[in-house]
């Protein structure tokens, strides 16, 4: 396929997930589940948090973290005291235990705050057509407060290697407005230009069949040449394709 056909194909397929029906099977349901922004957002940040693995799974171990916050994520992390009550003791999610879970809370509380929230963390370090160094900074910021090293591991930093799949999930959730109901579109104050491509073993090798992407592993220059062929077809919402390569993966087995 030359460029145009390219576009033309992955502008379908687009269309064709990005709709409601994309939210029974997908993690993004959880915080769907919400109407305050706050909300919206802390359920999304921990659901992303743990979203790897079979989705199944972590559609139900966010739903039991959701249950844990009472179903009220910003009232709880505003108001959570870690008095050595073991509240979290038996959640688990692959190697996000019940310490990480506590502290998670206690440092969005931190962040809420000191720093008037996670989009405003985001959006005071970004650039013009990057979220990367913003989240460079999170992991920075999350981590002011004493944690355990085994902590640190939950929170990815691109400017150290990492493709940030999750957080680059939890970004495209937050900052793009689609208008079919999928991503929320709740924080005005970024752009869905400056936004990257959540990359995974689906997207990448659906990329690479697409000559989207040559490099082999699902790294941060990985996440650089994708970003910039994704750009070439849509500058203003490149992030839109990842509806196409994830579901011509996982759907479609492409």
């Amino acid at each position: 396929m030359n460029q145009k056909e390219l576009k033309e194909f992955l502008d379908t397929k687009v269309l064709q997930y990005n709709n409601p029906k994309f939210i029974e099977s997908d993690p993004i349901q959880i915080p769907h589940q919400f109407s305050l922004k706050e909300d919206i957002e802390i359920a999304g940040f921990l659901t992303a948090t743990i979203a790897w693995g079979n989705r199944k799974m972590i559609i139900r171990n966010a739903s039991k973290m959701m249950d844990l916050l009472g179903n009220s994520p910003y009232d709880f992390v505003l108001n959570y005291k870690s008095s050595n009550s073991n509240y979290f003791d038996g959640f688990v999610h692959r190697t996000f235990n019940s310490t990480d879970f506590e502290y998670f809370i206690l440092s969005l509380q931190h962040i809420y705050k000191n720093y008037g929230g996670l989009e405003a963390v985001f959006s005071k370090n970004s650039i013009l057509n990057s979220t990367q160094p913003a989240i460079h900074k999170l992991k920075k910021v999350f981590f002011e407060i004493p944690h355990l090293e085994r902590t640190q591991k939950h929170i990815s930093d691109p400017l150290k290697g990492s493709a940030a799949k999750r957080i680059n999930m939890f970004l495209r959730w937050m900052v793009r407005d689609d208008s079919a109901g999928v991503d929320f579109g709740i924080w005005k104050s970024l752009s869905p230009a400056q936004l990257s491509c959540p990359l995974d073993v689906h997207s990448g090798n659906v990329a690479r069949k697409l000559r989207l992407l040559t490099r082999k592993q699902n790294d941060a220059k990985a996440l650089a040449e994708l970003d910039s062929n994704l750009r070439k077809l849509d500058a203003n919402d490149p992030v839109k394709y990842d509806f196409a390569l994830f579901g011509l993966g996982v759907f479609e087995k492409f």
